[in-house]
């Protein structure tokens, strides 16, 4: 049995998932053989998995969302760093119930960035998502040597808002390490900087952002392209309507300015994580996450576990907190069968507040379906 889950969003971590499933199963076949693979798709837990596959975790100060110092993580193995956004520019870095659309940045990220380049990294896989920002990536861009000025010569305020004061950016500054590494970055989303579909419109208001502040941060995030398009050329442009440019507050067109190559988060994180070799011994596959539903099936991990495993002729079922997909869904998506928590205890306030020993429960059918 190979357990390749993502977190129960507010329950359990990915690494606890696959604890739970394993207890679950040994109750009922004692020596049946588990090995753990916690996963993530580029948002927040992508370091956690990556310290769970035998990755070193490196711990580092750096500027959270409104400034003030956080202590941010990043995981190193050899010459590959694998830094999440969500560490140092993450809604969980916000104080409770407070939200800062205009005004919170990405600076720490790019602090973050530049202590794996201090490590030695030669390949930065960056995994964004569960931001509290919407500036574009601008933060990281100036904490990694560009600067950002208002028509009178001065840094312009930091975040999304701030970039309508944009006059003037100048990348010559931007550290030179940056070109000789493989930079990659890692999401489950496409949409471009702005416009429809953009990252202000679709995730700025789960930022907090009213609909004041997404037509705010939506021409704030068109001019900082158009600026930066007088910096660097038509590639700007080229990148902001690119799949990934929107991802995280628009930290996805900072990165690929800094040279990046956009691939699904979850793609990544299974080449990184060593998902192949621990799937040829394996005969089944458990995945999850907290809710199986539409989402799921556009870039979310279980997806991309499933779609591995089937292409590998292996067999996968899933676990869930809440289950909102019809069997046949499932079935394309390569998942044979899914078990929720809401199935075990309809309580679904009793499912969150004792999601372990539920999920255990749960983890003991899959054993009687799959291993008796």
């Amino acid at each position: 049995m190979l357990i390749a889950a993502d977190k129960f969003k507010g329950s359990l971590t990915a690494v606890q998932v696959a604890e739970r499933v394993t207890a679950g199963l040994r109750r009922v076949v004692p020596d049946v053989e588990v090995e753990a693979l916690p996963v993530a798709d580029g948002g927040d837990g992508t370091v956690d998995a990556a310290v769970a596959a035998g990755f070193e975790r490196r711990e580092v100060r750096v500027a959270g969302p409104l400034g003030d110092e956080v202590t941010a993580a990043f995981a190193l193995r050899g010459g590959t760093a694998v830094v999440e956004m969500a560490e140092a520019s993450g809604l969980q870095r916000l104080p409770a119930g407070v939200f800062a659309p205009l005004t919170a940045s990405t600076y720490g990220s790019g602090e973050l960035l530049r202590a794996a380049l201090d490590a030695g990294a030669r390949t930065i896989v960056f995994g964004v998502g569960g931001s509290a920002t919407t500036d574009g990536g601008a933060g990281m861009l100036s904490a990694l040597g560009a600067r950002f000025l208002t028509a009178d010569g001065a840094p312009i305020p930091p975040g999304g808002g701030g970039l309508a004061d944009l006059a003037h950016a100048d990348l010559s500054g931007l550290d030179p390490r940056l070109s000789s590494v493989e930079f990659v970055l890692a999401s489950d989303v496409d949409n471009p900087l702005t416009g429809p579909k953009g990252a202000p419109a679709v995730y700025g208001p789960q930022k907090g952002a009213s609909p004041e502040d997404v037509e705010t941060l939506d021409a704030a995030l068109t001019h900082y392209a158009k600026v930066l398009e007088g910096a660097i050329g038509a590639k700007a442009a080229e990148y902001a309507a690119s799949p990934g440019a929107g991802a995280a507050g628009g930290i996805g067109y900072g990165a690929l300015i800094l040279g990046a190559r956009f691939r699904a988060g979850i793609e990544v994180m299974l080449d990184v994580l060593g998902f192949a070799p621990a799937l040829e011994w394996a005969s089944l596959v458990i995945t999850g996450e907290g809710s199986l539903d539409e989402q799921t099936l556009h870039g979310k991990a279980p997806a991309g576990v499933a779609a591995a495993a089937r292409a590998a002729g292996r067999e996968v079922v899933a676990v869930c907190g809440r289950l909102a997909l019809a069997p046949e869904a499932l079935g394309k998506a390569g998942i044979r069968r899914a078990y929720a928590l809401t199935e075990a205890e309809p309580d679904v306030a009793k499912c969150i507040a004792d999601a372990g020993p539920i999920l255990e429960r749960v983890a003991e059918r899959i054993a009687r379906d799959f291993l008796r």
